[in-house]
């Protein structure tokens, strides 16, 4: 088994993170919960951004489910456990949605690049059907990748330390631990996380230059609509990649553990994403009403 040590073994501050970290678990839950029957309640959102922005909000469910409720248990004992399966079990999960993340937040750029750089051809280029093959390859894309991680974890041997500076499994704190020579081990999954991570960021800096340059020649409504929409998507961006740039693409066994820093794309993003997509979009917002009128 390895031995989590958590954000804190003050038990004040472990009683504050609780009340924290369990009011964003629930805000997580209701916010993304309400998204995905809002937007299958209602037929005017049936675009295609509505339809990747609720498989946004349910992979944000899983995401987070991967790692609070474990956490929100741990906070409450002195002495933070995990089975070396469980262990595993969470770094594959926990890798394998956020990867899926990562590559629809770029298919979510995409969808904009095209509604507002090709707005004639939109109808044609993002149909429903495209669409379910973009978000299936999202889903097996984030299976290669964290199935690559895990392969390349279990085999190596545990027999010395077992103490994880970190609330959840995750690839860096547990490789550290392993009692054999990482340094390949250490590279092929920098390769792999870190490239993943700066690939996508790059491709979603480009799109949203392409936008910028676009918007800028067309004074539009519609174009400075779509604007806004690409201003909330690029601030759900910055709070996921840059930290998972800054964690993972470096060697691991070089830098203590970051595990404040885990906290922005592990619970602050999946919170924000609710509130930044409604709170900014007034078709979300309209649609929220006519369904509370529906249910009272």
């Amino acid at each position: 088994e390895f031995i989590l040590l958590g954000l804190s073994d003050t038990r004040d501050l472990q009683v504050l993170f609780f009340t924290f970290f369990f009011l964003a678990y629930a805000l997580v839950l209701l916010g993304n919960l309400l998204i995905i029957v809002t937007v299958r309640s209602d037929p005017k959102l049936s675009s295609p951004m509505y339809f990747l922005l609720c498989n946004l909000s349910f992979i944000d469910i899983c995401c987070t489910s991967v790692t609070s409720p474990r956490m929100l248990v741990d906070l409450l004992f002195q002495r933070k456990a995990i089975a070396f399966e469980d262990c595993i079990a969470q770094l594959f999960f926990l890798h394998f949605v956020g990867a899926s993340e990562m590559f629809l937040l770029t298919v979510m750029a995409y969808d904009r690049y095209t509604a507002i750089c090709k707005p004639l051809h939109y109808a044609a280029i993002m149909n429903r059907q495209v669409c379910w093959v973009l978000v299936s390859a999202c889903w097996a894309g984030g299976f290669l990748h964290s199935i690559v991680q895990t392969l390349l974890t279990i085999q190596l041997p545990f027999c010395g330390p077992n103490t994880i500076d970190n609330y959840f499994c995750d690839v860096p704190p547990v490789i550290r631990l392993a009692c054999t020579d990482i340094y390949v081990i250490e590279w092929l999954m920098v390769s792999n996380s870190g490239l993943i991570s700066l690939v996508c960021f790059l491709v979603l800096v480009t799109s949203y230059t392409f936008i910028l340059v676009t918007v800028r020649v067309r004074f539009t409504e519609g174009h400075w609509k779509a604007l806004s929409t690409c201003a909330s998507h690029a601030m759900v961006v910055t709070l996921f990649f840059v930290p998972c740039i800054f964690i993972y693409f470096r060697p691991f066994s070089t830098f203590p553990s970051d595990k404040h820093i885990c906290v922005i794309y592990t619970v602050l993003s999946p919170v924000l994403n609710p509130l930044i997509y409604t709170l900014r979009n007034n078709e979300v917002k309209a649609s929220m009403r006519k369904l509370w009128k529906r249910c009272r």
